[in-house]
């Protein structure tokens, strides 16, 4: 694969991929092609065949259109003054239906670009939003530039000029077969980030997911309003482009039905080569329709390399994190099997001679760490900036593999279990009740929330007004009073960026009511409170012991010690120490 990516990536001008109709364009297409027509009867398939028939069809009434004038000279040389008025009608009629044939051709390719970007860049979706896939793609990955600007603009692209192209591309070569045999036959007589890591520690790919898709749809939604609404447009538009062909004939008939001609005769000649040029110019401008596409075709081909390595990097990935999960899962199994005692269930991670290297340049972090994280036993990581703090978190939340060594999470992931409040705080589109209990579904039944990850309740209570109060009493404890007035209510969908509306303290504070809300027994904090006082700290991590949560906290301020039973020490090269802390005192309940 990677070999054919690099073919695929020959130079071009300044450095850019040079798009090429190769062997590789062709394969990427087909595998595009099967995601487009995934079966005989789908709804891609018979639009496709209802294109092809309506083309075909606009084909025969061309033709028939195209040799009116001939008829006119006909008729006209005669002075058949009824053969003129029947013939009239049938041209009106002729150009009506062709009009709305060549309508309804726009109508479909304009339905088959919608319905075809909206399977390509679901199927892409459920590619990219797969376990870690798209942590993947972003951080550990840098052959795939751009992997957004290639599912949301290079498939819209993609989709839009084959939908434009598809039926000239499939007719143009029986049309030129058919107008050369006939040429030939008269004249012998005479070319669809910031954020990949926070939400990979949310586990929030299913939850982005879901909302993505939304998004695609109400844009969908959106295009295909606007297609029935120009399907109209098309057919006033096209009536009047052909109305010209036959209205020079119309004047002319005024001066000779008037007598003004009347000593011109009838001539079979006129209407012959009238006929021909209709042939020989309708021909060229099948040639030149073909021309006209070569430079479609060329963008096609770019965007299907493009498209086509994001599609084989994805499932690539996708490969990967499925044989990773079948080991784990294998390994569980041998270990049940064999009859090894399980592990305490009051234990998060397991550790066992941990190496840790950057996986692009493989500098040494870590050498042989081992290390048991249980209920109660609180860790802090200090060291300095480049030491691996962070990098430690990316192994424990599964994002990156270690070197050597085995390391297990043995609590799930979410509620309950173990919850990651990454550097960067991270927030979806949507209200602060959404915010607060993200990355949960209030949509669903608490029955019916459990993490994909492993067998994890994946809510905590059903809503009502019950819900409402935990959520204004945990925005209290993080002092985010007045952010319940700005947004104006839980429920109420705001129109800003809630990057932009949120100074770095408040969203922080914002993270820790959505920790509160979510209750975990095991809370990962990636320098969470870096952004605010100690005094505002020291409440926060307060609450966390108070409410029951073991935390594994990344920092620098020696203020938190005190709410660690353990202090990990990261010196780099490899280096560390693991030195026990004082036994935390009790503290009061919250709700004391």
């Amino acid at each position: 694969m990677e070999g054919d990516g690099a073919r695929a990536r020959g130079a071009g001008a300044g450095g850019r991929p040079r798009p090429r109709l190769d062997l590789l364009f062709v394969r990427r297409f087909l595998r595009i092609q099967a995601v487009l027509f995934p079966t005989w009867p789908s709804r891609n398939v018979l639009m496709f065949l209802t294109l092809l028939g309506v083309a075909v069809l606009e084909q025969l009434v061309i033709y028939q259109v195209g040799v009116i004038p001939s008829r006119y000279y006909e008729v006209l040389g005669n002075k058949d003054f009824s053969g003129f008025q029947a013939l009239t009608a049938i041209a009106l009629t002729m150009i009506v239906v062709n009009s709305t044939l060549k309508s309804f051709d726009q109508f479909i390719c304009n339905l088959l670009y919608v319905s075809w970007r909206k399977s390509l860049t679901e199927y892409l979706h459920s590619c990219y939003f797969q376990g870690q896939v798209y942590y993947s793609l972003h951080i550990l990955r840098e052959d795939i530039d751009n992997p957004d600007q290639r599912i949301s603009q290079d498939v819209e692209r993609f989709c839009r000029q084959l939908s434009s192209m598809a039926s000239k591309l499939v007719i143009s070569p029986f049309t030129l077969a058919y107008y050369t045999y006939q040429c030939f036959h008269r004249f012998k007589h005479m070319q669809i980030r910031v954020n990949a890591e926070p939400a990979a520690f949310y586990r929030a790919g299913r939850v982005e997911h879901m909302r993505t898709d939304r998004r695609l749809q109400s844009l969908l939604q959106t295009q295909r309003e606007l297609i029935g609404k120009e399907l109209w447009l098309y057919i006033g538009i096209n009536t009047f482009d052909y109305l010209g062909s036959i209205l020079s004939y119309v004047i002319i008939a005024i001066p000779i039905f008037s007598g003004v001609y009347g000593d011109l005769s009838p001539t079979e000649l006129s209407a012959l080569v009238s006929k021909n040029a209709f042939v020989s110019i309708y021909l060229i401008s099948c040639f030149s329709q073909l021309i006209d596409l070569s430079s479609t075709v060329t963008d096609v081909a770019g965007y299907t390399h493009r498209i086509g390595e994001l599609q084989e990097t994805l499932l690539s990935l996708g490969r990967r994190e499925n044989e990773s999960y079948s080991e784990a899962k294998a390994w569980d199994s041998d270990s049940s099997e064999s009859g090894e005692d399980p592990e305490p269930r009051d234990t998060a991670f397991l550790l066992e001679r941990v190496t840790l290297s950057v996986p692009s340049s493989g500098k040494l972090l870590i050498k042989d760490l081992s290390l048991r994280i249980s209920q109660g036993d609180s860790m802090m990581i200090m060291g300095n900036t480049g030491t691996g703090k962070t990098s430690l978190l990316r192994v424990l939340g599964g994002l990156w593999e270690s070197t050597q060594g085995n390391v297990r999470m043995l609590t799930c992931f979410g509620p309950r279990g173990v919850l990651f409040l990454p550097q960067r705080p991270f927030f979806t589109d949507g209200s602060l009740r959404e915010q607060v209990i993200y990355p949960l579904k209030e949509i669903y039944p608490v029955s019916a929330m459990v993490s994909t990850d492993v067998s994890c309740i994946y809510t905590l209570s059903p809503l009502g007004s019950a819900d409402d109060e935990r959520i204004v009493q945990f925005l209290e404890l993080t002092g985010l009073t007045d952010l319940l007035a700005r947004a104006g209510g839980l429920d109420e969908q705001v129109d800003w960026n809630w990057y932009d509306a949120l100074s770095p303290g408040e969203m922080q504070r914002l993270s820790f009511a959505r920790l509160f809300y979510l209750q975990p027994r095991y809370a990962v904090l990636d320098e969470a409170t870096s952004a605010l006082t100690e005094e505002v700290e020291h409440d926060l991590y307060r609450v966390c012991l108070q409410l029951g949560m073991t935390l594994i906290s990344v920092g620098h301020r020696a203020s938190l010690e005190k709410f660690h039973s353990w202090i990990l020490k990261l010196h780099g090269e490899g280096k560390w120490e693991l030195t026990r802390c004082e036994k935390m005192k009790r503290l009061p309940s919250w709700e004391e």
